[in-house]
């Protein structure tokens, strides 16, 4: 503060040597201080005269403005200052885009202009990507927020800034506080086509100290018109005793016409508030008229609803009962199938020992022939015997002939009444078989029959289910619809307790605190208004959008609305 007075002073009095030397004093004693506070003045003077320039230019800037291009010089040397110096392959390398790239991991919403940065086409150098981010963060007016992100991580700025930087420095903090006046002004700056990369960034001083030699000329030629003060004042003191008489005359007209326009204004006002009350009862009843004819067609719906879910029930309950008895149906005829079945295993178990018993009989009759002709066989060796035999007392030949006939005509009758037995028994037998096997044809018949009329029932069952779940799906849907008339009903409620209570609109001029968190508004915490009751909140508590019945796309709301129209959405939903 003693350099500064010293050097307001030595300007002054124009001792230029004074100054210089007092400058190269605290140069030799701290450059790096020196380089900052040149920096922060030069930072202020470049501020200054963008926004004065801007404000007189009265429109949107471009990238030709002068005052804008020395701005964006200054920033490059404040952000270069104190930039440590990388060691890399090609050499040494000093660039900012280091840590302005860092602002996208603090702050995720420059994470758009860091990707079009990287998206452009013409930028070679890091350098030239730097100045283009820059610009960008201008033109989306969050420059002063983004640095001030950046500065209050000194941890990760040490790893690109020296110790003694502007960046790491009191005088960084002063310089980001200044960027947000900046926010007031409108840039239009076209990045993808300039070249940034070989642009050389010099300060023109030229522009400032244009002022300073124009004040100290008005001051000398104000110093020199001392003496003809008297005259001038006594030709002003005429002149104005004149135009007061004139201006005099004028007041008057003006305060009748400003009486007239008073009474105008009243009349407009009535008129207003006459126009208002009316306004005010057309939509109390146009409010009303649509309740009405909306709770008309929500009761229509209601009744076709329940007379549509009756006949649903009607036929839900039939199609049941018919799947009942069908399922019924079903299982007896699987009951009588299995039946079928076991009784098939049963005759084909029968009819396989009935031939094993004919086989066993066929063998027992071929061993008795076998034995037969063994006797016969005997009584032929015998009768040969008997006939060789020179016993005393021989039987006569006709006599044992005789016995001999007789004989054989009996063994050839039981012969033949055993073979007689066994085929009347092997065609009882037979007889049997055959009614078997033509019953278990028929049975067989039966079952296939019964079979298809199992696949008909499965497929009458399947139908069934089918209208089944598509009437279930029209019940659903059905209830859907009810619900949304529902909602759509507490919704026009909500609508027109709004319009009844008359929630006040609080205007800009009358609020300047945020009613939730208490904190005043300024540049940097604007104002804005919850679309729900009216009151003034700074951008964290009204941070919400919500949809609401006066308005189908989400507006902004304060949080204690959010918390309250959330509850409220939630227990419709219940």
């Amino acid at each position: 503060q003693i350099v500064d007075s010293v050097f307001t002073r030595s300007r002054t009095s124009s001792s230029v040597l004074t100054t210089f030397c007092l400058r190269c004093l605290l140069a030799f004693r701290d450059p790096m201080a020196m380089e900052r506070a040149n920096l922060l003045n030069m930072a202020k003077l470049s501020i200054k005269g963008l926004i004065e320039s801007a404000l007189s230019f009265g429109r949107t800037l471009d990238s030709d403005y002068p005052p804008l291009q020395q701005f964006f010089v200054v920033m490059e040397h404040c952000l270069k200052h104190g930039l440590k110096v990388k060691k890399t392959f090609l050499g040494y390398n000093k660039s900012l885009w280091g840590p302005l790239e860092m602002v996208e991991k603090l702050c995720p919403e420059a994470g758009e202009i860091a990707a079009s940065v990287r998206d452009l086409p013409g930028l070679k150098t890091p350098l030239g990507r730097a100045r283009a981010w820059l610009r960008l963060a201008l033109m989306q007016k969050r420059l002063a927020d983004y640095l001030r992100v950046l500065i209050t991580r000194k941890d990760i700025l040490s790893d690109f800034y020296e110790s003694s930087a502007v960046m790491l420095e009191e005088e960084g903090a002063v310089i980001v506080g200044l960027l947000v006046g900046l926010n007031v002004i409108d840039a239009n700056l076209c990045v993808k086509g300039e070249d940034l990369d070989t642009q050389v960034g010099v300060i023109d001083f030229s522009m400032y100290l244009k002022n300073d030699i124009d004040d100290y000329r008005s001051e000398e030629r104000r110093i020199s018109g001392v003496p003809s003060v008297p005259i001038k004042l006594h030709a002003s003191f005429l002149c104005l005793s004149s135009t007061v008489q004139g201006l005099q005359g004028r007041v008057d007209s003006l305060e009748k016409s400003n009486s007239r326009l008073i009474e105008e204004l009243a009349i407009a006002k009535n008129n207003i508030i006459k126009l208002q009350e009316e306004n005010h009862q057309l939509r109390s009843e146009n409010s009303l008229i649509l309740m009405k004819v909306t709770q008309g067609d929500v009761n229509c719906e209601l009744d076709t609803y329940k007379q549509s879910r009756q006949g649903l029930d009607e036929m839900y309950n039939e199609a049941r009962r018919q799947l009942k008895e069908e399922c019924q149906l079903r299982q007896d005829v699987e009951n009588e199938l299995v039946v079928q079945v076991n009784m098939k295993q049963e005759m084909e178990l029968a009819m396989k020992l009935l031939e094993k018993d004919i086989h066993e009989k066929q063998d027992t009759l071929i061993g008795l022939r076998q034995q037969l002709d063994e006797v016969k066989a005997i009584n032929v060796e015998m009768y040969q015997k008997m006939q060789v035999s020179s016993l005393p007392e021989r039987i006569p030949l006709n006599y044992m002939s005789e016995l001999l006939s007789v004989f054989f005509r009996f063994q050839l009758e039981t012969d033949l009444k055993i073979e007689r037995e066994w085929r009347q028994t092997l065609q009882n037998d037979l007889e049997r078989e055959r009614e078997t096997v033509s019953q278990l044809k028929a049975e067989a018949q039966q079952i296939n029959a019964l079979k298809k009329e199992f696949h008909r029932l499965q497929d009458e069952n399947t139908q069934l289910k089918g209208i089944c779940e598509e009437q279930e799906q029209a019940l659903e849907e059905l209830g859907c619809k009810l619900s949304e008339s529902k909602l759509k009903i507490e919704d026009i409620k909500e609508a027109n307790k709004a319009l009844q209570g008359g929630q006040v609109w609080l205007k800009d001029k009358d609020a300047t605190h945020c009613k939730l968190c208490e904190k005043e508004f300024s540049i940097s915490r604007r104002k804005h208004h919850c679309r729900n009751c009216g009151e003034i909140f700074c951008n964290a508590c009204s941070d919400n959008e919500l949809p609401l019945p006066a308005s189908p796309k989400p507006v902004r709301v304060c949080d204690t609305c959010h918390a309250l129209l959330l509850q409220r959405c939630s227990s419709n939903t219940a």
